[in-house]
């Protein structure tokens, strides 16, 4: 009996221990990574705060009730759709977000804004956060050098876009018009390498009023057979500098990173392991305003890219450069785990800039209430607008509205802010 219960002892100690290894698993939070995640989580939720008060979005009061007990906020800062050479749709991507956890999601097409509307209405139904940004192809030429090397770039923006809509757009437009001539300048010389392959084919890959890239140029080789898989097209042919590759009319890095400060974006250099001489990339577009790099990938930090952002004085960040091809080479959306320091690093360079840009957005309109201004509030925000309890008539009352589900409480308090309600306090809305 003695012996018995000796067993039965062991047995539970055993259990209590395991019991305690399950719950140990996870590390309490630091002082000053509470107050981090405390502040990202604010900014996080700011719309479905907002929302909660009413019975517009029920999924929205059901995050806020539980956001508490979720201490892992998962951004996903680097993703692709099929407005690019994404597989995905917008509304696709963000349902797959959604089901991987992720709480704010860039969507960063390269050298397009258009799947933001898209995504930004779906996201609503998920509470998900959408960052209006995009990947902008550029060329890095080295002073004395005739070499040229391809740099990505990409930008964040505030939920109320570009301040500048137009100038960035024409920028962006004149790069996707060098991708349709670059593309056909790769099928002339896959072609010349005997490897035929059509104009049409590639085009109906990319899908309507879409600028090619290289991936469905890699994507029709493969369906005409002249490569097994993606990455032997890439390995072949298409890689930098390779017998299939080809330019377009990308713009210089340093332009790049000097609109986006321009229209109140967050600059940040895009996979710098891919470049071949990147410290000297990076000191360039430090001069000229970078904001950050990208040294987080699903594999962990890259030491070196750390130690050259810790050396500039960079924003450390990450993201999966999701594209939905599938297969082990890729990296599952929101796969990158970023630390919550390295988040509130990131609101609290981009919230002042952001901030900003929603100040000249509302000023331009409140000095030229013209529909062309009005469009620029609501571009990325409309559907959700016209759902409000508020005076739609009103131009103070859509300044409100807008600053509630864009700024925190603390941002809103400024005399600029009042100045500008002041201003649109008779003017009215076309509701049309």
């Amino acid at each position: 009996m003695v012996g018995d219960g000796h067993v039965e002892k062991r047995s539970k100690d055993k259990k209590k221990k395991k019991k305690q290894k399950r719950g140990g698993g996870k590390k309490k939070m630091t002082a000053e990574q509470s107050l981090a995640f405390n502040s990202v989580t604010e900014w996080v939720y700011l719309d479905q705060s907002h929302s909660s008060s009413s019975s517009e979005d029920d999924f929205g009061v059901h995050q806020i009730l539980n956001r508490a007990v979720d201490n892992n906020v998962v951004f996903e800062l680097h993703s692709h759709s099929n407005f690019s050479d994404g597989y995905l749709s917008p509304s696709k991507l963000v349902e797959r977000a959604h089901c991987n956890g992720v709480k704010v999601l860039a969507l960063t097409d390269h050298d397009t804004m258009s799947g933001i509307p898209e995504a930004i209405e779906t996201a609503r139904r998920f509470g998900i956060k959408i960052i209006p940004g995009v990947e902008i192809s550029t060329i890095f030429s080295q002073r004395g050098s005739e070499s040229e090397e391809p740099v990505h770039i990409l930008a964040y923006y505030s939920s109320c876009g570009p301040s500048k809509y137009e100038e960035l757009e024409n920028f962006l437009a004149n790069i996707r018009d060098g991708r349709f001539l670059r593309a056909k300048d790769m099928i002339l010389k896959l072609n010349k390498l005997k490897l035929p392959l059509k104009w049409e084919h590639v085009a109906k890959i990319a899908g309507k009023g879409v600028a090619p890239g290289r991936l469905h140029v890699a994507r029709a080789m493969v369906e005409a057979g002249h490569v097994e898989n993606l990455k032997q097209a890439f390995a072949r042919y298409l890689y930098d500098g390779g017998p299939a590759y080809s330019t377009g009319s990308e713009p210089l890095a340093e332009v790049a990173v000097q609109l986006i400060h321009r229209t109140g974006g967050l600059a940040v250099l895009a996979h710098p392991w891919a470049l071949k001489n990147p410290a000297a990339i990076i000191r360039k577009l430090k001069d000229v305003g970078l904001h950050g790099l990208e040294v987080y990938r699903s594999d962990g930090k890259l030491v070196a890219y750390t130690d050259l952002a810790d050396t500039y004085g960079l924003l450390k960040l990450g993201g999966s450069d999701y594209h939905g091809r599938g297969g082990h080479g890729e990296s599952e959306l929101g796969s990158v785990k970023l630390p919550v320091l390295v988040l509130n690093d990131f609101l609290k360079v981009a919230r002042p800039i952001w901030c900003g840009a929603i100040k000249e957005i509302l000023e331009s309109y409140a000095d030229e209430p013209s529909d062309s201004n009005l469009s620029h509030i609501t571009r990325y925000g409309r559907g959700k607008m016209l759902k409000r309890n508020y005076p739609l008539n009103c131009g103070k009352g859509l300044v409100d509205e807008c600053l509630s589900l864009w700024l925190t409480n603390e941002e809103r308090q400024s005399a600029e802010f009042e100045a500008i309600k002041l201003k649109l306090s008779h003017v009215s809305i076309n509701q049309g």
